[in-house]
């Protein structure tokens, strides 16, 4: 195992909802029985999609109208409100519960990963803040899309939202997703954009985020790869998250 100081950078390629989702599982799995290393993973969309937090109702999605409404869906094991993911960047970042940036509790995770996504937005010619106060939406309550509810750890530009994050805790490890907008092609989910062309502004956060949280952490972020055991993990996870049992169990 690598120090705890290191973090592992995973650089996926564009894939679609079942499969980055039981990619996020699997990691959540190999860190927690510490099988896995710590892992910042960043990842894209092959298509538009709407992912639902894990305690939404199904039945808000079947009454969303189109176009969003007609969008593949995929429920994530994270918390917090649908997100309809097209032109951005998600990260998730997975910790054991012993690692030293949960030392001072797991909302911690939050405010260290926005303040590097405020940096590396920041560079993109944008004045992104933090919303700094709640509107008291929670897992199971709230506006339908997570960019409509406010958080005191998301991230603005003027009134509107840009970037949030939720997560899932088990015993042993964290898993924290965040949404980076950069451009917006659905009025049904408004968001505040980057004022560049979206393949410029992907490819800078790609290169400047991981830089960010590592200045920010002080931890040093190594590109790794999947190891079998995370492939065969997340290969065997992926019927859940195409299959209607999980999507639909709410």
């Amino acid at each position: 195992m690598a120090s705890a100081a290191t973090l592992r950078l995973l650089d996926d390629a564009a894939l679609d909802g079942p499969t980055n989702m039981a990619r996020d599982e699997a990691l959540l799995t190999g860190v927690g029985s510490g099988q896995s290393l710590p892992t910042l993973r960043l990842y894209e969309w092959c298509e538009p999609t709407l992912s639902l937090g894990y305690f939404q109702p199904y039945a808000e999605y079947l009454a969303l109208p189109p176009p969003a409404g007609k969008l593949p869906v995929v429920r994530r094991p994270t918390g917090g409100g649908a997100i309809l993911h097209d032109l951005e960047l998600t990260y998730s970042i997975t910790l054991p519960m012993g690692h030293v940036l949960l030392s001072r509790g797991p909302n911690r995770l939050y405010e260290v990963a926005h303040d590097a996504v405020i940096a590396a937005l920041a560079e993109l010619d944008l004045a992104p803040s933090r919303c700094g106060q709640s509107d008291g939406s929670g897992a199971a309550r709230g506006p339908f899309f997570c960019f409509a509810r406010r958080h005191c750890y998301d991230i603005l530009v003027g009134e509107d939202k840009i970037a949030g994050s939720a997560q899932r805790r088990t015993r042993h490890a964290v898993l924290q997703h965040g949404s980076i907008v950069l451009a917006n092609r659905f009025t049904q989910q408004p968001t505040a954009v980057a004022p560049l062309p979206f393949e410029t502004a992907i490819a800078h956060l790609r290169a400047e985020f991981p830089r960010a949280f590592a200045a920010v952490t002080k931890l040093t972020c190594t590109t790794g790869i999947w190891s079998d055991s995370e492939q065969q993990l997340a290969h065997e996870s992926r019927s859940k998250y195409a299959g209607d049992a999980w999507t639909r169990r709410l």
